[in-house]
């Protein structure tokens, strides 16, 4: 639809070609609609830059949620090495998409960003100066045209209307003369009538062809000066266009990182990692530091000794790797030089082995709960219990049950080796100092100011027996507590 012009109301507008009257607004418009598509490609840009870092934060995530794990696993030896350079990749990439994030945002929306403001100044009354003066410039170019249009069209309205008013003289002059009762003097003022019509007819189409040449003549000039104004703001807009080009393509540079030499640097690195691995150098590690090369304390005669005979109280059942050591056998054989994430010391364990209760699916959706993502990946961790590399195995070579010196009963039906103590000291209450965790199951927890039952004294390893009110028994330091006065 073409717009109105003020000097030129009334005017019908007979097409949408740009030389209409007031049809320049269109191009004045895209003066307004460029500094709207700065703000919509700075938008743009800054929805990818944070869309970069979001990806960058998951990254960084994911490869040290996994990297936990398998260091935690019971995978080992190179395999490990080469699964373990995934999570490097991606803690490289990582920093990568940062860099990305950092030039989108500091260039390319920077630059945007000045270039919109020296390209568009605004005025104190609202809208562009630049928007103005397109606007006042199409209107001086288009004002004398306009105003001889109009001259035009009211010279036309006139011819229009004297061939009307002709037509209808003749009209009546034809009618009257086969009407008898009409005098001579009456017909004579009908051909008078048609005489003067055809007059004004001749005198008003002399005129509407005058104006309609003198418009004519005004063409060429008006066609020179408004193509002088668009060309103006077709010089403004091809210098938005090319400046968009200019930053679309810094953005693909920016994008691309398949161009970047640390980015081909990082799967490079990627698949030395993982063709370095060697099953044949992983199962020797393995056999000689968890199987049949590892060293033995093979069982020997041991005379009978006061010092041997004595109890051992739990924590320092605890310092001899959890389990019965024997003593008095020289270590033999070589150990491997590559360190053992596994414990290689041949003991009886003192717990139980629990099954994995962990239902945790590792590429399960973490949308499903409203945690956030550390927390997500803090219980993911604790929750793969079979990943756990001090984890305890079962020791089925023993058919003496009465080798786990921390059972609660034995095979003669004795007590807990807590209760080998000498003469139980007489039970004190105590108000806890600190907040303990149990870090075993044979330990108490308890948080500053609560309450508990002593009841047998500190060992030499600094460590009480208690009951909390509950008539839960444990150890707890004896330091952490006070007596109650």
């Amino acid at each position: 639809m073409s717009g109105s012009y003020d000097d030129s109301v009334g005017v019908e507008v007979s097409s949408d070609s740009f030389w209409e009257v007031g049809n320049y607004k269109r191009t004045v418009k895209r003066i307004d609609d460029g500094h709207r598509l700065c703000n919509d490609l700075m938008n743009c840009i800054h929805e990818r830059a944070r869309i970069e870092k979001v990806y960058a934060q998951q990254l960084t995530e994911w490869a040290k949620r996994w990297k936990q794990l398998v260091e935690k696993g019971p995978q080992y030896g190179t395999v490990e090495r080469a699964w373990c350079a995934f999570m490097s990749e991606a803690e490289k990439v990582s920093e990568l998409h940062l860099e990305v994030k950092g030039s989108l945002m500091n260039e390319d929306f920077e630059k945007i960003k000045n270039w919109q403001k020296e390209a568009f100044h605004k005025q104190m009354m609202g809208g562009f100066k630049e928007t103005k003066e397109a606007e006042d410039g199409f209107r001086k170019a288009q004002k004398p045209w306009a105003k001889k249009l109009k001259e035009v069209e009211a010279a036309k309205k006139a011819y229009h209307a004297a061939c009307k008013e002709e037509k209808l003289a003749i009209s009546r002059e034809t009618n009257s003369k086969a009407d008898p009762a009409l005098n001579p003097e009456q017909l004579k003022k009908l051909q008078d009538k048609v005489e003067k019509s055809k007059q004004d007819v001749l005198k008003t189409k002399e005129k509407y062809e005058k104006s309609l040449k003198e418009l004519d003549n005004a063409t060429p000039q008006y066609m020179e000066n408004m193509e002088q104004v668009f060309e103006q703001c077709q010089q403004f807009e091809e210098k938005r266009l090319r400046f968009f080009r200019e930053v679309l393509l810094e953005v693909q540079k920016h994008l691309d990182l398949s161009n970047v030499a640390s980015y081909k640097n990082i799967y490079r690195d990627l698949e030395q990692n993982i063709k370095s691995a060697d099953a044949v150098e992983d199962l020797r590690w393995f056999r000689a530091n968890q199987g049949p090369g590892m060293s033995m304390n093979w069982p020997q005669f041991e005379e009978w000794s006061a010092d041997l005979n004595r109890t051992l109280s739990r924590r320092e059942k605890k310092k001899a790797s959890d389990g019965v050591t024997l003593t008095g056998i020289n270590q033999t054989g070589d150990q491997s030089s590559q360190p053992n994430k596994h414990s290689s010391s041949l003991s009886v364990q003192s717990n139980t082995v629990q099954s994995v209760q962990s239902s945790y699916n590792p590429f399960e959706d973490e949308d499903d709960t409203g945690s956030t993502v550390s927390e997500k990946e803090d219980n993911k961790i604790k929750n793969v219990s079979s990943y756990e590399k001090n984890q305890s195995y079962p020791t089925d070579w023993s058919d003496e049950e009465s080798n786990n010196p921390f059972s609660s009963t034995d095979a003669n039906g004795d007590t807990n080796p807590f209760d080998e103590d000498a003469s139980p000291a007489m039970e004190v209450r105590v108000r806890a100092l600190y907040d303990y965790e149990g870090q075993e199951q044979d330990e108490l927890s308890f948080k500053a100011g609560d309450e508990l039952t002593k009841m047998e004294n500190e060992d030499e390893q600094g460590w009480c027996k208690g009951r909390l009110d509950n008539g839960q028994v444990g150890l707890y330091p004896a330091n952490y507590v006070e007596p109650i006065q």
